[in-house]
Formats: C-alpha cells, sequence, structure tokens
C-alpha cells in the first residue's frame, strides 16, 4: 500500500551511484527531500524526469530540500545514469526492494495485457524529520517537477 500523507517514511540503508552507503533520513536537507521513485534508468520517461529534477535541482536547495530519485537499478547503472546525464542529485539503489515496499511503490502493473510487479512511478515531499507531506502517484513525468518544486516552495512558505 502507497505510504499516505502524514505517515513517517522508512529510514533504510542503500547505496547511490558511488557505491556509498546512507540511510535515507541522511540525505534530507534542513527543509526535508523530495523522493521520487522512477522504473528504470536511461528510459525515455524516466530520463526526462531525471534531467527535469536536475533542472530545478537549485531551486530546491534554495528551499534547503534536497532531491533523492530511487529505483531498483544497480549503483553501476546509477553512476552511468549520473554521469550521462549530468545528474548532481543522490540516486539509490534498491536492489533488494526494501524501499520500494516500504513506501508501497511496488506493485501489480498492466501493459499490452501483460500483468507484472513493478515500480509506480511516485514522488514523495517529505519534511525533515521524516513526515511524509505530500505524495503523487502514477506520475506523468511532463512538468512534474515543477509541481513538486510549487509544492515544496508552498509549504516552506509556510501556505502548504
Amino acid at each position: 500500500m502507497l505510504l499516505k500523507e502524514n505517515a513517517v517514511a522508512p529510514n533504510l540503508t542503500l547505496p547511490d551511484q558511488n557505491e556509498q552507503l546512507h540511510e535515507l533520513a541522511s540525505l534530507y536537507g534542513p527543509n526535508g527531500s523530495v523522493v521520487y521513485f522512477y522504473p528504470k534508468d536511461n528510459t525515455p520517461g524516466c530520463t526526462l524526469e531525471a534531467k527535469d529534477f536536475q533542472a530545478l535541482s537549485p531551486e530546491f536547495e534554495k528551499l534547503g530540500i534536497h532531491v533523492i530519485g530511487l529505483s531498483k537499478d544497480s549503483t553501476a547503472s546509477h553512476a552511468k545514469f549520473a554521469n550521462k546525464h549530468n545528474l548532481s542529485f543522490t540516486l539509490l539503489s534498491d536492489s533488494e526492494g526494501k524501499a520500494c515496499e516500504g513506501f508501497g511503490v511496488w506493485q501489480e502493473k498492466k501493459n499490452y495485457g501483460k500483468v507484472y510487479m513493478g515500480i509506480v512511478r511516485s514522488t514523495f515531499l517529505i519534511d525533515a524529520k521524516g513526515v511524509v507531506l505530500k505524495t503523487w502517484t502514477k506520475v506523468k513525468t511532463k512538468e512534474h517537477a515543477q509541481k513538486v518544486l510549487e509544492e515544496a516552495r508552498n509549504r516552506v512558505s509556510g501556505e502548504g
């Protein structure tokens, strides 16, 4: 089941694209984090989403919010993806699916009549204490990062 607003995000330890281990909570900025789950490195939708978050990354940083991307891809795959697209934010590898399960994004999917398990593209705006402020699920990548930034601005300014 997808993690809902006001729930506490799981604090798991996962490796990043540089094979450094991090507790998820240690990556939060002073005002929290955007944790976005995506299906696969270097696919069209995931690349577009990553580039959009990268382009807006300085705006998130000004708000004291760190961007974190998460998928089940390996650290080596993440490193290639980050290098190819000049991604400066952290990509965590959830090869065992613990974060996917904990956040509830590992779900049954259907594509051309085929049913399978996979990551449902989802984003979580999380405060500095690990509380989920806002959840987006079944995300359409176009302009999504901008919508998340607007929500983050509202929350930081006290309007959200």
